[in-house]
């Protein structure tokens, strides 16, 4: 039986208030004390994953597991600056590597079949097999952090007694593609390994050499690659990812959860002609950003975190939707994609303008940069004014469809559009007075906000299935996982009706949230967006089982270690801004951290009643290097804020209550 992490067997949500109960089953993989995790092998096992990681050049999706206990590994290798025509969304050249392909290692003549017995990840993969006759082999699997290139770090050490023969089979693997489909001509992926022949192990010994992945131009020589130099590189990252933004609780599952969801965020970015890009990722979307994925979940995180390439990959985006202002107010495409040279708009207009307004005024206030925010203010003004535009008689905003672009009907006007422009109404407004725009103006945008919020309560407020909720759009009759998005905006008049819908059998699965009542897909970022407002309303005796439930099966279970995409579509693709807005969820739901100025913020912490303190430390947003602890004092919070060189508020606070920050 597999070891179960603080004797935790089976994680049961109770059914206080909830009307039911949902059991996970013992995890596969358990915390280890290297701030990773890892999976023992059990003898003869069979399971396989997927894991996604990502550089500035490329992205590899590892298959990994084992077959009857033996080894099996394929490596789908991205390179999304390697166009192939047409050159759309989906034109990054991918190739799929076996590892059987690419000869068998052999100890005394006999071919070696790997069987691990143990597999870990902490931001890097690894790997850990033991023959009988005392030969180990370690293997280190992730990509470069700056080029086109993918490492398997092998080490083959003899614990036994005796010397031994080992013979490293010679690598050469290639494969040309066809350069009537590539937009630079043909492309070259080859493997090589680093060393190859035969080699004797007395006792004790080791022997390290490693597979090397590359894709190119062809005609272009090769260069040399340091495995060592490209793994310092990789855990410098990693490193510096787990250190910013800190999240210290009891919960060491949430904890470890946060911290490899910044790491998932901040990988996935993409060294683009058209600069610095922030990509979803699974495979398929690179070197291209949407205005859902980039501008309205991933952007407003990465001021948190203080990541350099986050930080530049958040402005470009939005500079390269700027570029699409127009003065006939049609709408910005939902995504730019092939390194920013082109567009797509497939879906017509999802609420689009929404969403970008939304993270630029929140991406904005968090920098607290006052010339990024200038320059993203004409922006932000442009898409106010054409959602302005597109409020129908009954003061809501239509749209063609919303971000899951017709999967599920979205009527001509939906909650999640309408949502996300109140919400930008309300950045908006705090953002100008720091640019000393017209008082005018600001004003008619808090006029704007209040008269929304009403209309959004005349319009969408119904009765669902008992529950005093929202319909998704006028005609909607089953409740929708989206209904949670007033509640991450701060409308909470439904809440409590809207809180026990999401977490009635009606739709929360064994995955989270359903899509919708009596539908078996699920979309990780509506689970992700739901759990947030939870927080926010102040439910966290509600939201903390479910939270609790979602991390252990999503960092423990039987697809680790992110946030995922959505099933059945996509297979669960770890997409990156899905693990920026579990990060969202403990900045903004459980710290209530809420943007109001280019220094100051609403703080509003939700600590657990069974947890006597949590902290955020080395936050690196409104121009600031700080920490935030909170500490019961018996029926109070105390809460600081501070760094190394000055307190800015130290205040004894009931949970839940609000206070006001300025740095």
């Amino acid at each position: 039986m597999r070891t179960i992490l603080n004797g935790l067997l089976i994680l049961t949500i109770l059914s206080a208030g909830f009307g039911r109960a949902t059991a996970q089953q013992s995890p596969r993989w358990n915390l280890n004390d290297n701030g990773g995790i890892e999976w023992k092998v059990e003898a003869n096992d069979s399971h396989m994953d997927h894991i996604e990681m990502s550089g500035f050049y490329v992205s590899s999706i590892v298959h990994y597991g084992v077959t009857n206990g033996l080894l099996t590994q394929k490596v789908h290798l991205v390179f999304p600056m390697l166009r192939t025509i047409p050159n759309d969304t989906h034109a990054s050249l991918a190739h799929e590597i076996d590892s059987k392909s690419l000869g068998q290692i052999k100890i005394n003549g006999q071919g070696l079949e790997e069987k691990p017995d143990h597999f870990y990840i902490d931001g890097l993969l690894g790997y850990h097999s033991k023959t009988p006759g005392g030969i180990e082999i370690k293997h280190v699997l992730f990509p470069s952090t700056d080029d086109a290139v993918f490492l398997d770090k092998i080490e083959i050490s003899n614990s036994g007694a005796q010397a031994v023969s080992v013979e490293i089979p010679k690598v050469e693997y290639s494969h040309i593609t066809n350069a009537d489909k590539g937009v630079y001509g043909a492309y070259k992926i080859s493997v090589r390994s680093t060393k190859s022949g035969q080699f004797q192990l007395k006792p004790n010994e080791s022997l390290n050499y490693a597979l090397v992945y590359t894709g190119r131009k062809a005609g272009f020589e090769e260069i040399y690659i340091s495995p060592e130099y490209e793994l310092n590189k990789r855990e410098k990252l990693i490193k510096e990812t787990f250190a910013d933004l800190h999240f210290e609780s009891p919960d060491k599952v949430l904890n470890q959860t946060f911290a490899f969801a910044k790491l998932r965020a901040v990988e996935s970015i993409f060294h683009t002609k058209g600069g610095l890009l922030h990509a979803p990722g699974g495979g398929r979307y690179y070197a291209a950003i949407w205005a859902n994925d980039q501008a309205e979940y991933a952007n407003p995180f990465f001021p948190f975190l203080g990541n350099l390439a986050g930080n530049e990959s958040a402005m470009n985006s939005f500079r390269h939707f700027a570029r699409y202002i127009n003065d006939d107010f049609k709408p910005i495409p939902s995504s730019i994609i092939a390194e920013g040279t082109d567009y797509w708009n497939g879906a017509g207009d999802r609420g689009d303008m929404a969403m970008i307004a939304y993270g630029a005024g929140r991406f904005a206030l968090a920098c607290g940069n006052k010339t990024e925010a200038r320059e993203l203010w004409p922006l932000i003004e442009w898409c106010l004014e054409y959602s302005r535009r597109k409020i129908n008689s009954d003061g809501v905003v239509s749209s063609d469809s919303d971000e899951l672009e017709g999967r599920f009907p979205a009527g001509k006007a939906n909650l999640n559009t309408s949502s996300l422009y109140y919400d930008a109404l309300k950045s908006a407004v705090l953002l100008g007075k720091e640019l000393n725009i017209d008082a005018n103006q600001l004003n008619e945008y808090a006029n704007q906000a209040e008269r929304l919020e009403v209309a959004i309560e005349n319009y969408f407020g119904s009765k669902l299935d008992g529950f005093e909720t929202y319909r998704y759009y006028k005609e909607n009759d089953v409740l929708r996982a989206w209904i949670c998005t007033p509640l991450t905006v701060d409308i909470f008049d439904r809440s409590e009706g809207t809180i026990d819908a999401l977490f009635s059998d009606k739709l929360w699965t064994d995955d989270g949230l359903a899509s919708a009542s009596g539908s078996t897909t699920f979309w990780d970022r509506a689970t992700l967006y739901a759990l947030r407002g939870v927080f926010a309303a102040g439910e966290t005796k509600k939201a903390m089982p479910f939270l609790s439930y979602y991390s252990n099966r999503r960092l423990l279970g039987e697809h680790v270690p992110y946030p995922v995409e959505a099933y059945p579509e996509g297979n669960q693709r770890h997409l990156s801004a899905e693990s920026a807005l579990y990060c969202r969820i403990i900045t903004e739901g459980v710290f209530g951290i809420r943007p109001t100025g280019f220094s100051e913020f609403k703080l509003t912490p939700q600590l657990p009643e069974d947890w006597n303190s949590m902290s955020l430390k080395n936050i690196k947003a409104f121009n600031q290097d700080f920490d935030i602890e909170v500490n019961r004092k018996r029926s109070k919070l105390a809460v600081k804020v501070s760094n190394s060189e000055k307190v800015f508020v130290e205040s004894l606070i009931e949970n839940g209550e609000s206070i006001s920050v300025k740095l």
